[in-house]
């Protein structure tokens, strides 16, 4: 996570942004307190005791004295959260004497100690936002801000974030430009979140591995195009709509009455990801957990909009099992996917539910639900007030170039996600294609039997294959592990045979790939060419 800097005022709420981050980085937190309590001062040890209560329990506290360097000791497997900075160094100049004979030794020492801070493998440094007022008439206290100012400005040239929290907002501080000045006006640079695997491997999608002529296994979308009765609805739509603005309101009704909502229930959206992206905007989270590993847009989507996010990774080794508890209390956002990508993984409903916290809204993308037949694990009808669940019907409808998706929740959420959503965001073919999909029940069940179908098949001939590991799923398509995946997606392309490498998922590596179902002669030829490519790879 590297150096995060945490400035604001009194009262301004810049301990509890603080906390959130150290809670983001997924490490067991170090708390290091710089304000000792004192019987003399029952008000301070009351507002040391509010923050005590609010930390979680697993937490280290660790009291600082003159030398950070003893507090920061054997952390490196910690996250080092420091609050507050100014505290500290009023405590140092204290001792050392600096409202009274003062020892010129104390400056050099506090410098270089701030020095060693950005030298943890993850730290969030809380400061005070001071020197905006007049000067102090007393040296000690002119002292005592020149010294703060100057760690503050160290802190930040080598941070990798600087949020400055006013009245309970936060506001991520642009990178300086050469010359130390921040740029006005035009494009601004933030610092990369060292949390994250990268906005390249996040925005990564399995698209982007088909070449034409390619036998695709990498895009989770069935093949064959849109159904006739679609393709119907579309030239219907095209011949009537085209000209005007797009009119939502017989899709919106449409799909309330296939998942028995109130139309003030669902928003429909320029497929699944617009949905994701409009959390960060629409609910404001001011810590969102991401359950990993999944469809990486919703990270993306909250990172890019400057939330802290925590990644919560379920082991494959416990065949992805959700753990709830691994999820922080502090989160006020979770999303989930279920089905999940890349592993497909169902989660029953009732551990999803266990998800649910006062204060936090819970996000499930069921992307892949509707092919699933019967949909057993489906919160798209209940009605709870803390739920959103989006859901797509590119996959099903092989309509991905029309992005057909929605969100359905309690009113006052979609509410808050449809007043960020830009105009007119779904056209009108988009919303015929839902509002026909909801006309015909029976052929999308039909759609998940043979996606099943395909599935089983693609499974069988995996179990036959030594040297792969497969995990069982829900959705249409299959997460197999070999021992050297880039040279197996070599050998698949060269037989011009796409796949999904899915180290680009957090929680996975390079070994693991995923594999999209297709009719059995599809399945043969990529088992086939997965034979070959395993054998190659092979020892002697």
């Amino acid at each position: 996570m590297g150096l995060s800097l945490v400035i604001g005022g009194t009262r301004s709420g810049k301990s509890a942004h603080a906390e959130r981050l150290a809670a983001a980085s997924g490490l067991p937190v170090r708390y290091v307190a710089t304000a000792p309590a004192s019987d003399d001062d029952p008000e301070m040890a009351a507002r040391i005791a509010a923050h005590v209560a609010r930390r979680p329990a697993s937490w280290q506290t660790v009291e600082a004295g003159d030398s950070l360097t003893e507090a920061l000791a054997g952390a490196e497997e910690q996250c080092v959260l420091l609050d507050g900075l100014g505290a500290w160094i009023a405590g140092v100049l204290h001792r050392a004497g600096a409202f009274g004979a003062f020892d010129d030794g104390a400056v050099a020492s506090v410098l270089g100690q701030v020095e060693a801070l950005a030298s943890a493998r993850c730290t969030v440094v809380v400061a005070e936002q001071a020197g905006e007022g007049l000067l102090p008439l007393d040296p000690g206290s002119r002292l005592w801000l020149d010294l703060l100012g100057d760690a503050v400005r160290r802190l930040a040239g080598r941070a990798d974030r600087v949020d400055l929290v006013v009245a309970g907002r936060v506001l991520a501080l642009p990178e300086a430009a050469a010359g130390g000045v921040a740029p006005v006006g035009g494009a601004i640079r933030l610092k990369p979140d060292k949390t994250a695997a990268g906005e390249a491997s996040l925005r990564h999608h399995g698209d982007t591995e088909v070449r034409p002529g390619d036998a695709d296994h990498a895009v989770n979308v069935l093949a064959g195009g849109p159904p006739e009765w679609l393709r119907d609805a579309l030239a219907a739509a095209l011949d009537d709509q085209a000209e005007r603005y797009p009119d939502e309101r017989a899709a919106t009704a449409a799909l309330a009455a296939r998942h028995d909502r109130d139309p003030d229930e669902v928003l429909p959206t320029s497929g699944a990801a617009e949905a994701l992206w409009l959390l960060p905007a629409g609910l404001r989270p001011r810590l969102a957990a991401c359950v990993h590993p999944a469809f990486t847009e919703s990270e993306a989507a909250l990172r890019a909009h400057g939330v802290p996010v925590a990644r919560v990774l379920r082991d494959p080794a416990s065949g992805f099992a959700l753990d709830p508890a691994a999820v922080p209390e502090q989160a006020d956002l979770v999303v989930v996917g279920n089905p999940a990508s890349p592993d497909g993984t169902l989660v029953p409903a009732g551990a999803l539910l266990a998800l649910r916290r006062p204060g936090r809204v819970l996000v499930v993308d069921e992307a892949f639900m509707d092919l699933v037949p019967g949909e057993p694990a489906t919160l798209a009808g209940g009605r709870l007030p803390d739920v959103i669940v989006v859901r797509s019907l590119t996959k099903a409808l092989a309509i991905p170039g029309l992005r057909a998706g929605y969100a359905l929740g309690p009113p006052a959420l979609i509410e808050r996600l449809r007043a960020v959503r830009p105009p007119w965001s779904v056209n009108a073919l988009a919303l015929a294609a839902l509002d026909a999909a909801c006309a015909h029940p029976h052929e999308l069940a039909a759609i998940a039997e043979r996606v099943q179908a395909e599935r089983a098949d693609l499974e069988r001939r995996l179990a036959a294959l030594p040297g792969v590991r497969t995990w069982p799923g829900a959705a249409n398509f299959c997460l197999i592990e070999v021992d050297d995946g880039p040279a197996a997606l070599a050998a698949l392309r060269a037989q011009r045979i796409a796949v999904r490498p899915a180290a680009s998922f957090p929680g996975l590596h390079r070994g693991h790939l995923r594999l999209t179902a297709r009719g059995p002669a599809e399945n043969e030829r990529l088992l086939d060419a997965l034979a070959a490519a395993l054998a190659l790879a092979a020892p002697a």
